[in-house]
């Protein structure tokens, strides 16, 4: 089990990649924590989501590296590789969601909804699973591959439409986060594999729509990698590989770009009066050493300041996947490169 560690820390972000206006943004302290107290004998691997809900529980979606397959007919069935692990607000251990699930294969979000249910978004399985607030399955979209008739080569893309576009229905690639809007509609980004888009579903889950593509034009995507929706159903898109964030209304209209904070990987809208849209500049996979920051910003995309680094130290950051700041001046990131989360307390 990880130390636990807190140690104020004054970051420097990664300037030579960076236009002037993020450069210049404000050092904002902070001071970090590691709460989170493992079971015996039990280790994090990747840690690929963090999320809490209304009773400051904290729910961490992380790779234990673990599959297996086994033999179905003529077909070779994948599982395990992930867990979902509820702690309470000290960080003690409650109990493990979902162990040996079907769709549990590569984790890769946890979202908490205002109802206190859990999204889990696994990759590999293609599938984002929600969870009643007792543990128990409540939807899914999506589906697994090898539980689908895969038709014949050539390639996917549907007829009519631009690569990347997915089909117009719950058939995922490589979902990558989920998010929804006051009416409940269901939000799922779609970025890796084949498709780049972003898909919309009623409450129910009902598909409605999707929009995007593979490409760097304003409806376009480059690795959609997070979602956040505001107050008023508009749709935050982080754009990693096109290093922006992309703005659209609920139905998909894209509205603008948020430019300047590197390359957006983890994203997160705090509520309140003042909401906040943080972003993480994630470690590029083939340079660790570099970028790292957080940037705290308005949502018309003003930098209000940014904080950390790429590092393995107590607040340095080793990749974030994910953020969550359901509590004001509070964060927790879980970082992909340093197995593990931590708690940031922000000082302004």
């Amino acid at each position: 089990m990880m130390k636990r560690l807190a140690a104020p820390l004054f970051a420097a972000a990664a300037l030579a990649v960076l236009p002037a206006a993020a450069q210049d943004a404000p050092e904002i302290h902070y001071t970090a924590a590691d709460i989170i107290q493992m079971p015996p004998d039990t280790y994090f691997g990747e840690v690929a989501g963090v999320a809490t809900d209304s009773k400051g529980h904290v729910f961490v979606f992380q790779r234990s590296g673990n599959p297996y397959a086994t033999m179905g007919g003529s077909r070779v069935f994948a599982h395990g590789g992930t867990q979902l692990l509820e702690f309470d607000s000290n960080g003690r251990f409650v109990r493990e969601i979902g162990k040996g699930i079907y769709g549990f294969l590569v984790a890769e979000q946890v979202r908490v909804d205002p109802q206190d249910n859990i999204w889990a978004v696994d990759r590999y399985s293609g599938m984002v699973i929600k969870f009643a607030p007792d543990g128990s399955i409540a939807m899914l979209l999506g589906r697994k591959p090898e539980s689908i008739d895969v038709p014949p080569r050539p390639p996917r893309q549907m007829p009519g439409t631009r690569p990347g576009a997915g089909r117009p229905q719950d058939v995922f690639t490589g979902p990558t986060d989920v998010a929804w809007d006051r009416a409940g509609n269901i939000f799922v980004a779609d970025g890796y594999g084949g498709d780049a888009r972003v898909a919309k579903f009623t409450p129910d889950g009902v598909f409605v729509t999707s929009w995007g593509a593979k490409g760097s034009d304003n409806d376009s995507f480059d690795s959609p990698r997070a979602l956040a929706v505001d107050a008023r159903g508009n749709v935050y898109v982080a754009d990693h590989g096109n290093r922006r964030i992309q703005v659209f209304d609920g139905s998909g209209k894209y509205e603008r770009s948020i430019t300047g904070i590197g390359d957006p990987a983890a994203l997160c809208l705090s509520g309140g009066a003042h909401p906040y849209l943080y972003s993480s500049n994630s470690n590029p996979v083939d340079d660790i050493d570099t970028g790292g920051e957080i940037y705290k910003l308005e949502l018309d995309g003003h930098v209000v300041g940014k904080f950390g680094r790429a590092g393995k130290r107590p607040g340095e950051f080793g990749t974030v996947n994910e953020i969550d700041c359901r509590q004001p001046g509070t964060l927790f990131v879980a970082e992909i490169g340093n197995y593990r989360v931590q708690r940031l307390t922000l000082q302004q």
